[in-house]
């Protein structure tokens, strides 16, 4: 007999039945898949997507991979991440080098049967918007929801990496390193507010092209410029003709161009490797005539930055830290 075809008293009977059922004590499965079973609707990159309320198996990828594993996400799959490697702290590189490697350090090599095994019940692609055309979305849905967070502007990550742990049902954990991060830069903007305001601060990146002789200047908000900011630095200048993402902030000179990017400045810092060592595109502009002409490396007054592509707190305190010890000198002067 269907249940539609029920009488009324049977079928009250049994819907009593069911709900006690429900409320039981002794059936603690129903209330957990229930619980599993609550969705909400998040606004991502690639739109409004209905993701689990609470993740239990997360895989990440691209800046999602950094940001997740501090965050302390249910991960059960992510990308490599070679580049923030030197970056880590030691609990999360033993963690990150735990985990099963599911796509390589480009897009494009994202390995879909790897990701169908691992079984998540949520997918984080943490990829910048004009990359996530190598990625083949609409197969990953089929394994799971799929959520695009990907970075924009440099000086972004922060918004960014807070998206990607709201995701992943992991806000907690990161809040704690929010407010770590902010206490510090505060503790150090007060520490340099009589010296970092009133000077004007010029920064070489580390992605000049030797091949072409140019050099990359980044202005405020930039990778190299923006965590320094947050000690009371005022880098100036702004780009010629901004385009998005980084080249909104940064630009690429001739190194004939020094003298007129980096005259005015009275403070030049500039990008450094993690282990403090320089880039060729950076030791290229250090051996210049034009850049030992300069005012302010005349002055002495020019300093390494360690860390500067840092895109998560726990990354960024380790910036504080470098560009703290870097510019200590400017307080002796």
């Amino acid at each position: 007999m269907s249940i539609r075809r029920t009488s009324g008293l049977v079928g009250a009977v049994s819907l009593a039945l069911i709900l006690a059922g429900c409320g039981s004590s002794s059936d603690g499965g129903s209330d957990a898949a229930s619980e599993m079973d609550k969705t909400r609707v998040f606004a991502a990159d690639n739109g409004k997507i209905t993701i689990p309320a609470d993740p239990k198996r997360v895989v990440a990828t691209g800046y999602a991979v950094p940001a997740l594993i501090e965050a302390d996400a249910p991960l059960v799959g992510i990308s490599s991440w070679k580049r923030g490697e030197p970056m880590m702290s030691r609990e999360d590189l033993a963690e990150y080098k735990k985990l099963t490697k599911v796509a390589g350090e480009q897009a494009a090599e994202t390995n879909y049967e790897a990701i169908a095994e691992a079984e998540p019940d949520l997918i984080v692609i943490g990829v910048p918007a004009p990359v996530l055309g190598d990625i083949d979305v609409k197969r990953l849905e089929s394994i799971a929801p799929v959520v695009a967070i990907g970075p924009s502007l440099p000086s972004a990550w922060r918004d960014l990496s807070r998206k990607q742990a709201d995701a992943a049902g992991a806000l907690d954990k990161f809040d704690e390193g929010q407010k770590a991060y902010e206490a510090k830069a505060a503790e150090l903007a007060t520490k340099y507010k009589d010296v970092l305001p009133q000077l004007k601060l010029g920064h070489v990146g580390a992605y000049g092209e030797v091949a072409k002789g140019t050099f990359q200047r980044e202005f405020g908000g930039s990778w190299g410029t923006n965590i320094a900011e947050d000690l009371g630095a005022k880098y100036y200048g702004k780009v010629k003709k901004a385009g998005t993402g980084s080249s909104a902030v940064s630009e690429y000179p001739s190194i004939e161009e020094l003298p007129d990017a980096f005259g005015e400045a009275d403070v030049l810092t500039y990008s450094v490797n993690a282990d403090g060592s320089v880039s060729e595109a950076v030791q290229y502009v250090l051996d210049s005539k034009l850049w030992k002409n300069l005012p302010a490396v005349k002055a002495g007054k020019t300093f390494p930055l360690r860390y500067t592509e840092a895109a998560t707190y726990g990354q960024a305190m380790n910036t504080l830290d470098a560009i703290d010890t870097s510019l200590a000198p400017l307080l002796k002067s």
